[in-house]
């Protein structure tokens, strides 16, 4: 196998595991499934971690609203964590999930 062909199974897999891709040949779709979700229980709780106001705003809706934004944001390799927390935080406020933070309105004027 080629360095080339590595990488290209490495990507397919990462793909499977951050989007809802289907698994490449050769993994389990059932195990590869279970390990998706154990990488997005990992993702929410780090999110949680760096911006513990969203989950304390947000409540049961947390989980539903970043397994949403999750699959249709999957995260960047080049993204650090609290870039994609805040786009995250963002994208709650765009949809009305959230609102606007008072220094963000007082900016704006």
């Amino acid at each position: 196998m080629t360095r080339e062909d590595l990488a290209a199974r490495q990507a397919a897999l990462l793909e499977a595991l951050l989007t809802d891709a289907p698994a490449p040949s050769g993994f389990d779709p059932e195990r590869l499934r279970i390990e998706a979700d154990v990488v997005l229980t990992k993702r929410r709780r780090l999110v949680a971690y760096l911006r513990p106001d969203l989950p304390e705003a947000l409540g049961e809706r947390f989980r539903p609203l970043f397994d949403a934004y999750a699959a249709e944001h999957p995260k960047a390799v080049t993204t650090r964590a609290r870039e994609y927390a805040d786009t995250f935080a963002d994208w709650l406020v765009s949809r009305g999930d959230l609102p606007k933070p008072r220094w963000f309105q007082r900016r704006k004027r």
